[in-house]
């Protein structure tokens, strides 16, 4: 099973700092945001991750490279290349799919590359049983943030996500099908949101809260905050 991380996004909220290095490039208790999310993939014994790119997307391959230094294999999606933009969620990963099911999975992991969550674990067991399933993707939320009190979506009873009921933050964290990108088309700018809908109401979503370390790095001040209690 492949993976990819999220990271064309042009971070303007974290300006000045993103005019000169993208946001995912920023350092985080001394190393790029990026490169946790690499190793927690390498931990987890995947050899194969996808990147999307956009925003001075010349600067990831240099600072990467081709993954060998992760004991990985870095492919890069360059959007911004390519498209003259970034594609959002939906139609980056809808891009990138041929790349994402290259080995004959139809399954993968999605994470942002702009979240910080050095505890979290990409277990192959879960991964397997999600490959297995009848399910389009499961996701991880987390609680309410204050930055966030409103919520996205809820878990019900069974496990499943919804749209209402007691809501929770979407993590940008997830293993999604191919299928779940029907209709999005390579190239096409598309929010992840509306695909999200459309799974949740054929109750093809399931859910779990995460309630370990989780922090969205949007702005200055969050950076800040992570590199100072690091």
């Amino acid at each position: 099973m492949r993976a990819m991380i999220l990271a064309a996004g042009r971070g303007e909220r974290m300006r000045p700092l993103t005019d000169h290095t993208p946001k995912p490039l920023l350092k985080v208790r001394g190393k790029p945001l990026i490169e946790w999310h690499i190793e927690a993939f390498a931990r987890a014994g995947i050899e194969d991750i996808v990147i999307n790119t956009a925003w001075l997307h010349e600067q990831f391959e240099t600072t990467l490279g081709d993954g060998s230094r992760f004991g990985v294999r870095l492919h890069y999606s360059h959007e911004g290349e390519r498209y003259g933009r970034a594609l959002e969620t939906g139609g980056g990963i809808a891009t990138a799919l041929d790349l994402l099911c290259a080995d004959g999975d139809d399954a993968f992991w999605a994470v942002s590359a702009d979240i910080f969550i050095p505890e979290f674990e990409f277990e192959p067991a879960k991964a397997a049983a999600f490959a297995a399933s009848p399910l389009l993707a499961h996701l991880w939320f987390v609680p309410k943030q204050p930055r966030h009190p409103t919520g996205d979506f809820g878990i019900d009873a069974a496990g499943f996500a919804t749209i209402d009921g007691d809501l929770e933050v979407y993590s940008n964290i997830g293993l999604y099908k191919r299928a779940f990108f029907d209709g999005v088309q390579a190239g096409q700018h598309q929010r992840i949101r509306a695909s999200l809908d459309r799974a949740i109401a054929a109750r093809a979503v399931t859910a779990e809260l995460y309630t370990g370390t989780w922090a969205n790095v949007g702005a200055p001040e969050q950076l800040n905050e992570l590199n100072a209690n690091g």
